[in-house]
């Protein structure tokens, strides 16, 4: 009898507690989590799962509103950054993956930042949204981003190659920068240093899987949540697909 593999580790900029205390600078402006807020209140959703909910910055900021949030990631590191945030104490910190979930009855799963492309082959991809599924109310939503493989954002990486110092509060400067990309689709292999004011360095290797629409719509088809709408991302109009799905 075979045994599913496991999902990969998370990647150590979201994994290495220095890096992930830097996360959030690293990041810069979250625009889209306004982008999502609203979506949230369209669809009219109370009871909220943010998968691969990372540092938690949307997480908290719907707990702020009196939102029932429950937000699940792998990196032990990040959660620790989320669980250190104002408003953190009303949201539900689950450290795992979404198989992980508790049948929730959850109104909205939603999965930002493009999550959705760390799940490099079918059957963790698979897994992945009949967790989300499990954790769903009959109706319930999810959401989702995932970057057009027409788009080819590797392309802008590749040319990317200056180092940026970014001023990280309670930490100093840290400068960042691009070491390689590599393509072999629909995966492309990027990887970034790290150095510290004391002299330290770490790396990230982080590996992303592009997706085509048609390929989104089957395997959300499969797990139960069917496509709805596809939109775009008011903060990156052409770059991105911003599925809306329904369980059914």
């Amino acid at each position: 009898m075979s045994t599913a593999a496991p999902d990969p580790a998370p990647d150590q900029i979201y994994a290495d507690p220095r890096l992930a205390a830097c996360y959030d600078t690293f990041d810069g402006e979250r625009d889209d989590l306004d982008h999502y807020e609203a979506l949230i209140d369209e669809l009219g959703a109370r009871t909220i799962v943010d998968v691969g909910c990372g540092t938690g910055s949307l997480a908290v900021r719907l707990a702020a509103r009196g939102l029932t949030v429950t937000g699940v990631d792998p990196a032990a590191a990040s959660l620790d950054v989320a669980r250190s945030k104002p408003h953190a104490e009303a949201v539900t910190w689950i450290h795992g993956t979404a198989p992980d979930l508790p049948p929730l009855g959850a109104d909205l799963a939603v999965m930002t930042g493009n999550v959705a492309q760390v799940f490099l082959t079918d059957e963790s991809w698979l897994r992945t949204l009949r967790g989300i599924r499990a954790a769903l109310r009959p109706g319930g939503w999810f959401v989702a981003e995932s970057r057009r493989p027409e788009r080819r954002a590797w392309e802008d990486w590749q040319a990317d190659t200056d180092p940026q110092v970014h001023e990280v509060p309670g930490v100093g400067r840290v400068r960042s920068r691009a070491r390689s990309v590599e393509v072999a689709l629909p995966l492309v292999t990027f990887t970034d240093d790290f150095r510290f004011e004391d002299g330290t360095t770490r790396s990230s290797t982080s590996t992303l899987r592009f997706r085509e629409e048609a390929e989104l719509r089957a395997s959300l088809a499969e797990a139960g949540l069917e496509v709805r709408e596809i939109r775009e991302a008011p903060d990156r109009p052409g770059r991105e697909y911003v599925l809306v799905a329904r369980a059914v």
